[in-house]
C-alpha cells in the first residue's frame, strides 16, 4: 500500500509562491510516476503536472506552462510542486497522485492508484 500526504497549500495573493509537498510511504517511492492534480469548485479535476519515476521526463498543462515546476526527491521520498506567479485562477484542492506506470498520457486520473488527501490553495486577486 502507498499513502501520500500533501502540504504547503494556504492563501496568498496573486502574484506570490508557493511549493506543495508530498511525502509518500509505504513502498519504494522510485517506482513511482507522480502527478499533481487540481480540483476547483464545480470544475473536473484535471492534471497540472506529473513527472516520471527518475525525473527525466515531465508533463504541464498549458495553462501552468512556464509558472510551475514538478521535481522529485527519491532519497526522500518526496514530491514537490513549485508555483509561481499564481493567479485567482489556481485556486483549488491540489493533490499528489502515484502510478506504477509512465504513460503516454500522464494527465489521466485513471492510470494513478493512489491518492493524496488534497491541499487547498487559495490565491486572491
Amino acid at each position: 500500500q502507498v499513502q501520500l500526504v500533501e502540504s504547503g497549500g494556504g492563501l496568498v495573493q496573486a502574484g506570490d509562491s508557493l511549493r506543495l509537498t508530498c511525502v509518500v510511504s509505504g513502498r519504494t517511492f522510485g517506482r513511482y510516476a507522480m502527478g499533481w492534480f487540481r480540483q476547483a469548485p464545480g470544475k473536473e479535476r484535471e492534471c497540472v503536472g506529473a513527472i516520471n519515476w527518475s525525473g527525466g521526463s515531465t508533463y504541464y498543462v498549458d495553462s501552468v506552462k512556464g509558472r510551475f515546476a514538478i521535481s522529485r526527491d527519491n532519497a526522500k521520498n518526496t514530491g514537490y510542486l513549485q508555483m509561481n506567479s499564481l493567479k485567482s485562477e489556481d485556486t483549488a484542492v491540489y493533490y499528489c497522485a502515484a502510478s506504477p506506470e509512465w504513460s503516454s498520457a500522464p494527465y489521466m486520473t485513471e492510470i494513478y492508484g493512489y491518492w493524496g488527501q488534497g491541499t487547498q490553495v487559495t490565491v486572491s486577486s
